[in-house]
């Protein structure tokens, strides 16, 4: 691809918004509260554990549970919030993912450089942003007028807090609330697709590069384990010795004894090792 044809299907809006994101998370320094440190640290585990892991990664793309509406609804929103463009797309991408992974038509493996599959894809467009591929990669969301609407609206809600925290909390608020907490999930969320595919042990064989690395799944709450993941990708456990420590696998089984999850999938236990 020549430069001119790379300049023309650069997303510049996307480019623009995830720069800007990370040069106001630099006012950190300027504008630190431990009030806005814990607000950070609520929304990271809102939006990155509930929200991506949770909702939009085993619930959604992989089918690893079920969950009624009024579990699967708030998990959709928290995940848009996340700033990682709507739920479809998401999961459209992964889904994507996972059928070629680390070959031709996968959209973000490090084959093509670690940086590419870091954060350079998102910013160069491809077929996942034709809205006409969700009938084809998303059927099962696109039938629901809220996915439909979450993934339409995204950047909008992401700003209504972002107003939403100005007004409760000031400059403090706006900057850990949606710069810090945003870029930490922005790069926990990259490594998986990344560092994941570049690092750590192989448990099992698969036709991927996918590896384990304790310290992505420290910060993407189970997530690291990803060579478990591609082994078994519709398990909603990903953690399986007694030191891959999976945090969302967790509360997908405390729901489930409240009666909010169901049907959880797992390997048999003779398949593990």
């Amino acid at each position: 691809m020549t430069q001119p044809q790379l300049l023309q299907r650069i997303k510049w809006p996307t480019l623009i918004a995830i720069s800007a994101i990370h040069i106001g998370a630099l006012f950190a320094f300027w504008t630190f509260s431990w009030k806005a440190l814990l607000l950070c640290l609520v929304l990271y585990w809102l939006t990155g554990s509930i929200g991506i892991t949770f909702g939009f990664h085993r619930l959604f793309a992989h089918s690893s549970f079920k969950a009624p509406k009024i579990i699967a609804y708030p998990a959709a929103f928290l995940g848009t919030l996340a700033g990682q463009s709507g739920p479809m797309w998401w999961v459209a991408g992964h889904r994507t993912h996972h059928k070629y992974s680390d070959k031709e038509g996968d959209p973000h493996t490090p084959e093509d450089g670690f940086w590419w599959s870091h954060m350079g894809w998102l910013f160069v467009r491809s077929e996942l942003d034709d809205p006409k591929v969700y009938q084809k990669l998303v059927p099962d969301m696109m039938r629901d007028p809220f996915y439909r609407f979450l993934d339409r609206y995204h950047p909008l809600l992401v700003i209504l807090l972002a107003g939403l925290l100005y007004w409760w909390g000031g400059a403090p608020f706006l900057v850990w609330g949606i710069g810090v907490r945003m870029v930490l999930l922005y790069h926990a969320t990259w490594f998986v697709n990344s560092a994941t595919h570049k690092w750590g042990y192989r448990s099992y064989k698969t036709d991927d590069n996918s590896r384990n690395l304790w310290w992505v799944s420290l910060l993407s709450f189970g997530e690291g384990w990803h060579n478990n993941h591609h082994a078994f990708q519709g398990s909603a456990r990903h953690g399986f010795r007694w030191w891959e420590i999976d945090l969302t696998y967790l509360q997908i089984r405390l729901l489930s004894l409240l009666g909010l999850t169901r049907d959880i999938k797992l390997p048999l236990s003779s398949s593990l090792r």
